[in-house]
C-alpha cells in the first residue's frame, strides 16, 4: 500500500482542544471485520462487547511533564528544552530538543529555577542536544514532574494547562517515560473498569514509552522504506502468562490502543503466543499484516497518513477503516487525542 491510500480531509472543527467529561462518555464506533457493520454506541457500552476470561491489555506509560522553560546563563535567554528520554540514571544525562536551538550550544548552561539546571554535553540533530542535569537535582524524573508542562500534541492549537495533567493521562499510568499519551486509555473511568473486571475479564498491563515519532510524518509513498523510531517495551511475565491463557482457551484479547498492540506484536513466538520481554521497537505494521495476538482492538480515531492509522486499517481492514472515518466524520465523531474512540472487532 502507498502513503497517499491514507489520505482524508481531516476538518480542524472535528479536532476537539478538551476531552469530554466523563471520559467514558465519548462516543464509540463499533466496527465488525468480517461484515463491515458499524455501530454508534458511547464508550461506556464497551463492556457489553466482552464475556468472562476475555482479556484487556492496557499500556501503564506514563507521560512526562516533559516541556520546561528555563533561562541561558549570563544571557537570561528564555528556552525550552522538551526532554524526551533519559540516557542515564546516574549521570542524570538526558536526550533533548531545545528551541531556539541557535541559541543553544555546547558548554551552555540552562537554569529552570534554584535548584535545577542543565548543562548542554552534545549535539545530536539540528535542535537535538545532550543534556546533563546537575549532580544535586535528586530525582529528575521527580523534578520535571513539578515543574513542566503536559506535552500537549502540536494538532492541539493551545497553550497546556494545569487540567490537563490529569485529562492527557490515562487512569492506568504509572511509569514514566512517554511523551505523548497512550490515547484509546484514556475513555476508561474507574466506575467502567469496575464493571469490566465484575464480569470476570482481566486487565494487564504492558508498557511502550511513546517518543515524538508518534507525530512525524511520513514522508515516503512506497511505505516499505518508512523507518519508526525505536520505543522502550515490557511485557511482564503474568501479562504473557494470561494473555496466552485466553488465547489457549479461544477468549477475546482486547488491546487498548496501538501502542501497546506494537508492544504485544513485538514479542511473538514462533507458536503464536506472547513472551514476556523488555527492550526496544521500531515495528511498524501497516495493511497487510496478520495479528497473532490482539483480537479485538481499542483506538482513536487518527490523523490522515499516519503510521497510527495504518494500524488500525491493518486491522480493521483498509476498505472498512476508510468507510468508518467517512462516516464517522458525517456523523460529527471528535478525532485524535482528545477524540473519540472505536472498537474493532
Amino acid at each position: 500500500m502507498k502513503l497517499s491510500d491514507f489520505k482524508y480531509n481531516l476538518p480542524k472543527t472535528s479536532i476537539p482542544k478538551f476531552p469530554v467529561e466523563p471520559r467514558d462518555s465519548a462516543k464509540l464506533l463499533v466496527l465488525d471485520k468480517k461484515t463491515g457493520e458499524i455501530e454508534h454506541k458511547l464508550f461506556s457500552d464497551i463492556a457489553d462487547y466482552m464475556d468472562k476470561g476475555d482479556v484487556i491489555a492496557v499500556n501503564q506509560t506514563k507521560v512526562m511533564q516533559a516541556r520546561l522553560y528555563g533561562k541561558k546563563e549570563r544571557t537570561n535567554a528564555k528556552i525550552e528544552v522538551f526532554v524526551l528520554r533519559e540516557l542515564n540514571k546516574e549521570e542524570k544525562i538526558w536526550d533533548v530538543i531545545v528551541d531556539p536551538a541557535r541559541k543553544v550550544r555546547i558548554g551552555n548552561r540552562i537554569y529552570f529555577n534554584d535548584n535545577l539546571w542543565c548543562e548542554v554535553i552534545d549535539n545530536t540533530t539540528s535542535r537535538g542536544r545532550t543534556v546533563r542535569f546537575n549532580e544535586d537535582a535528586g530525582d529528575i524524573f521527580k523534578a520535571i514532574e513539578k515543574i513542566g508542562l503536559t506535552p500537549l500534541p502540536p494538532y492541539i492549537k493551545r497553550d497546556a494547562v494545569p487540567e490537563d495533567r490529569d485529562s492527557y493521562q490515562t487512569i492506568f499510568a504509572e511509569i514514566d517515560g512517554s511523551v505523548a499519551a497512550p490515547t484509546a486509555g484514556l475513555h476508561f473511568t474507574p466506575s467502567l473498569v469496575k464493571k469490566i473486571t465484575k464480569k470476570g475479564i482481566k486487565i494487564v498491563p504492558v508498557i511502550l514509552h511513546i517518543g515524538l515519532g508518534t507525530f512525524r510524518p511520513v514522508e515516503v509513498e512506497d511505505l516499505t522504506k518508512h523507518r519508526m523510531d525505536s520505543e522502550y517495551f515490557e511485557i511482564p511475565d503474568e501479562t504473557a502468562k494470561v494473555i496466552n491463557k485466553a488465547l489457549e482457551d479461544k477468549k477475546k484479547v482486547f488491546v487498548v490502543g496501538t501502542s501497546s498492540t506494537r508492544a504485544l506484536e513485538s514479542s511473538v513466538t514462533a507458536e503464536g503466543f506472547v513472551k514476556s520481554n523488555y527492550g526496544w521497537t521500531d515495528k511498524f505494521i501497516f495493511p497487510p499484516y496478520d495479528f497473532k495476538i490482539a483480537r479485538r482492538l481499542i483506538t482513536n480515531f487518527h490523523a490522515p497518513e499516519s503510521t497510527l492509522m495504518m494500524l488500525a486499517a491493518a486491522f480493521g481492514g483498509y476498505e472498512n477503516l476508510m468507510k468508518a472515518y467517512k462516516k464517522a466524520l458525517k456523523e460529527g465523531y471528535r478525532f485524535l487525542s482528545y477524540g473519540d474512540a472505536m472498537l474493532i472487532k
